[in-house]
């Protein structure tokens, strides 16, 4: 079984893709929206809130997990991995995250070498992308713009009001500034409102698919590692596990989803 962490509702959009790409593997979901959002946070509760949600995936025994939070993948990842992975027991346990595939596929598909990021407070404070980005390519301009106001606008169902649609103009007002040719959404909530950055920013900036990126990166590290591969269960199982509102993260996960009725288990960190 493979784990996809999220803060909240963003996270669906890598399940989504990745049950495009992968559909075979079984998929376990957690989105922690008692605690949304995680990137007006301290650092230090990032990463108390990243550990609690890593220990209920080493419980559950998920071999591979991917933290499709922007902000932890962004902040607490490489403390995690140094921490867990090499305790005696879940030394063969692997967690992944979104920053370096999306700063991959972002440097290939750039020609003006200008590429803007837009993101939580946290994800942007660490500049994750522009240094991924610039391991790949130091001649990339790289700029960053706090979003802060997108992800508990999302998480309400509000993404396409023209309020929502009103305060991601002013956001982007400097990136237009910036003139970029890709637009990196980093934060997993925001390819949600994707269709909205792109009327928005127009025909001239690629606004980056964040999600088919990871789930892309994913299956090429799933040939690369079978010795990974040989332990995740193939019987397209999904379970969807939150903790807080099971009903409305049920009704939020049907509608993005577009599938069956989901039922969705509280669980408590």
């Amino acid at each position: 079984m493979i784990g996809i962490f999220d803060s909240g509702y963003g996270g669906l959009t890598v399940l989504k893709a990745c049950m495009k790409v992968l559909p075979q593997y079984d998929y376990l979901y957690l989105g922690d929206n008692l605690r949304v959002p995680y990137g007006s946070r301290s650092p230090e509760t990032i990463q108390q809130f990243s550990e609690d949600a890593f220990r209920f995936f080493l419980k559950k025994n998920t071999p591979l997990t991917v933290f499709a939070c922007n902000t932890a993948s962004a902040t607490v990842l490489p403390y995690l991995q140094e921490k867990y992975l090499r305790t005696p027991g879940v030394t063969d346990r692997k967690v992944l995250g979104v920053i370096i595939p999306v700063a991959e596929k972002a440097a290939r598909m750039t020609h003006n070498k200008r590429i803007a990021v837009v993101g939580t407070r946290a994800t942007i404070a660490s500049k994750a992308y522009e240094k991924e980005l610039h391991k790949i390519d130091p001649g990339i301009r790289v700029f960053g713009v706090e979003t802060p106001l997108l992800v508990p606008l999302i998480e309400e169902g509000w993404h396409h009001k023209p309020e929502t649609r009103s305060i991601l103009r002013k956001y982007l007002a400097p990136v237009k500034d910036f003139a970029p040719d890709t637009l990196i959404l980093g934060c997993t909530h925001y390819p949600i409102m994707h269709d909205v950055f792109e009327d928005i920013l127009g025909p001239h900036v690629h606004v980056l698919d964040s999600s088919t990126a990871v789930a892309d990166s994913l299956a090429d590290y799933l040939k690369r590692h079978p010795e990974i591969e040989s332990k995740l269960s193939k019987n397209s199982t999904r379970i969807f596990t939150c903790t807080d509102a099971p009903e409305r993260f049920a009704d939020f996960s049907q509608k993005f989803l577009g599938g069956e009725k989901i039922e969705v288990k509280k669980v408590e960190l």
